[in-house]
């Protein structure tokens, strides 16, 4: 039996730190695990950036709440929830997700938590933990599941390689380049297509 695991910004919505980036003019703020591979190197040189130009948690929230799902994605997911279950794995935060999932019809979420302190100040990010996506994966499989991966970027790599079947979906070119061993998909139809092959095989 398969279930998919599929990251959110880039997959399903736009990118939460472009848009921020491109609302309050902070250029380095458009950096994502897209540029950076190292998550750890990307969060915290964000966290910088916002303490530098005194952004608050309501800053980056009033942002998200203009944001809507990427065209095609809802019927897609409609889609996806009448051949099988959908979880998403995402180095989000729960307090910047909660907006976009909701338009997403509220798919289960794994992802991280912030630390902001009295003022809405963000002082520190909580991962879940370390490996996240990979070990969400390893853990269907262990209860003998078969995993669908999808993600765009550098920081799901270890989950597409962990899956059954990993795909990068619509990933920039230097992402794609780098792991030109796995599949890309670029449109939903075409993701429609790959994942029910996958299934009816199964069947």
């Amino acid at each position: 039996m398969y279930i998919v695991c599929s990251d959110l910004e880039g997959v399903f919505v736009p990118e939460i730190w472009v848009n921020v980036s491109s609302h309050t003019g902070i250029d380095e703020l458009k950096l994502t695990t897209r540029d950076i591979s190292d998550y750890n190197i990307l969060m915290h040189r964000r966290l910088e950036l916002l303490k530098k130009y005194g952004l608050t948690l309501r800053d980056v929230q009033n942002v998200i709440s203009l944001l809507k799902p990427l065209p095609g994605a809802l019927e897609f997911i409609d889609w996806l929830r009448t051949k099988t279950q959908l979880i998403v794995v995402s180095d989000t935060f729960t307090e910047f997700a909660e907006p976009l999932i909701r338009q997403l019809g509220r798919p289960t979420l794994f992802c991280h938590h912030l630390t902001t302190d009295s003022e809405g100040n963000i002082t520190d990010y909580n991962l879940r933990q370390e490996d996240a996506k990979k070990h969400v994966v390893e853990a269907l499989q262990t209860l003998n599941y078969k995993v669908i991966a999808i993600g765009d970027s550098y920081n799901v790599i270890c989950m597409l390689r962990k899956a059954d079947h990993g795909i990068l979906y619509n990933p920039p070119q230097n992402v794609a380049d780098e792991h030109n061993d796995l599949k890309v998909i670029k449109t939903y139809l075409s993701l429609k297509r790959f994942i029910s092959q996958i299934i009816q095989c199964e069947e």
